[in-house]
C-alpha cells in the first residue's frame, strides 16, 4: 500500500471516503510474523511485493508434474466469527476448504494466497485472521505467499468482513487419483469431521437463531459447551492425513465432503457403471447435527444434502489396503472407519447413496 496523500483544505480524500491506508500498513506489519511461520524452502522474498514467488525448479524431481488449483471461501460462518469477536480460527476453515479440495487428486499443497475484504480495517483484527490462515497453512504443509486486504466502506459495515483464498498443489501424473482407479470391491473409508466445518451455515443460522431463538451464548448440554463455541469449531484439515495414506498404502480416490453433503460429493469421484453404498449404521453423527434437525424440523434427506453429518473426508481404497489405511489414520489421531463399498451400479441412477439408519 502506498502512503496517503494530504488533500487540499476542504477537498475530498481517500480517508474522507472511508479508506485508511495507514491502518492497512499497520495490519501488514502485524501479520508478517505469522506469514513467516508458513515459509517453505521454495518461497522467495516476503510479503509486500506485488506477487508471491515460488521456485518452480523444485518440481524438477517430478517426471510429469501436474499442477492442481482450487479457490473457495468459508460462507456465512464469517458471521459467527464477527458476532463472537473471534477472528483467529476462521483462517483454519479457509485453508481446509481450499487445500483439502487440492489433496483429493493426490496433490501435495504448495502455496496459497488469501483475500480479506472488510468494511473498515482494524489492524489487530486483520492480523488475527491472517494468523488463523497461517496456522492452517502449517497444518496443510503449504506456504502463504501473499494476499490482499481490501477496505470497502459504504458496501460493508465497519465490523463486516469476508475471506477467500486460492491454492496450488502438485502431483505426479502417474499418481493422479480419481474415478479411473476405482474398482468393484473397493472399500469406502470415512474420516470424522470436527463438526459442521464450513458448509450449511445459512441453514444452521436460520434454524437455530431465527426459528429456535437461540443465542451464541446459550450453553447446550448435548454439546458440552456454548452454541457459539460449537459453531466456530475450526474445520479439520485433512491434507497431510491424506498424503500420509498415499505413502503408506494404495489409495484410489478421495472425496472432500463439503457443500452438497456426503452422497453428492462422493458421487463426484465414482465412475460411470459403479456405485458407492455408504451404511449410515457405521457411525453416529455428532450432537450438533441432531440439534439442527430437531430445532428446525429438518428432514433427514435435507440435512444430508446440506451438512457433512460427521464425515469430512472419504477415501476409496482396495479391500486389501483397509487395515493399513485405518492404522495410518489412527496413528495420526484421526477417527476413521469402513463406511461402505463399491459395487456395480446396475439400474441405480445415482453414483452414491446412504443406506440404513445412523447408529445411536
Amino acid at each position: 500500500m502506498s502512503s496517503q496523500a494530504t488533500s487540499a483544505a476542504g477537498g475530498a480524500s481517500y480517508a474522507s471516503a472511508g479508506v485508511d491506508i495507514e491502518a492497512g500498513d499497520r495490519a501488514v506489519e502485524l501479520m508478517k510474523e505469522w506469514v513467516k511461520k508458513t515459509r517453505r524452502p521454495e518461497v522467495l522474498g516476503g510479503i509486500g511485493g506485488f506477487a508471491g514467488l515460488f521456485d518452480a525448479s523444485a518440481l524438477k524431481r517430478y517426471e510429469r508434474p501436474l499442477l492442481a488449483s482450487a479457490t473457495d471461501g468459508v460462507g456465512t460462518k464469517v458471521d459467527i466469527a464477527r458476532r463472537l469477536g473471534v477472528y483467529d480460527t476462521i483462517g483454519h476453515d479457509l485453508v481446509a476448504m481450499v487445500m483439502d479440495d487440492i489433496v483429493v487428486c493426490g496433490a501435495e499443497p504448495l502455496f496459497m494466497t488469501d483475500y480479506i475484504c472488510v468494511g473498515k480495517v482494524h489492524p489487530e483484527r486483520v492480523a488475527a485472521i491472517v494468523k488463523g490462515i497461517a496456522e492452517g497453512c502449517v497444518l496443510a504443509g503449504c506456504a502463504l505467499v501473499g494476499g490482499e486486504t481490501a477496505e470497502h466502506p459504504g458496501l460493508l459495515g465497519e465490523d463486516d468482513f469476508d475471506v477467500a483464498g486460492a491454492g496450488t498443489g502438485v502431483v505426479e501424473a502417474d499418481r493422479l487419483l480419481g474415478p479411473e482407479r476405482i474398482r468393484t470391491g473397493d472399500a469406502v473409508i470415512a474420516m470424522a469431521s470436527s463438526g459442521l466445518h464450513s458448509n450449511g451455515y445459512s441453514l444452521v443460522r436460520h434454524v437455530l437463531f431465527d426459528r429456535a431463538g437461540m443465542s451464541l451464548e446459550t450453553r447446550v448440554e448435548e454439546l458440552g459447551r456454548t452454541l457459539g463455541e460449537e459453531l466456530l469449531e475450526p474445520t479439520r484439515i485433512y491434507s497431510l492425513d491424506c498424503l500420509a495414506l498415499t505413502r503408506t498404502t494404495e489409495v484410489h480416490a478421495f472425496s472432500h465432503i463439503t457443500g452438497g453433503g456426503l452422497a453428492a460429493n462422493l458421487a463426484r469421484v465414482i465412475p460411470d457403471g459403479l456405485h458407492a453404498a455408504v451404511d449410515r449404521s457405521t457411525w453416529a453423527p455428532g450432537a450438533i447435527f441432531d440439534l439442527v434437525g430437531t430445532a428446525g424440523r429438518v428432514e433427514r434427506l435435507e440435512l444430508e444434502k446440506t451438512l457433512n453429518m460427521g464425515v469430512g473426508m472419504m477415501a476409496v481404497v482396495p479391500a486389501d489396503s483397509v487395515d493399513a489405511a485405518l492404522t495410518t489414520l489412527a496413528d495420526r489421531g484421526l477417527d476413521a472407519w469402513v463406511a461402505g463399498e463399491i459395487t456395480e451400479r446396475g439400474d441405480r441412477a445415482e453414483g452414491a447413496e446412504l443406506t440404513g439408519d445412523y447408529a445411536s
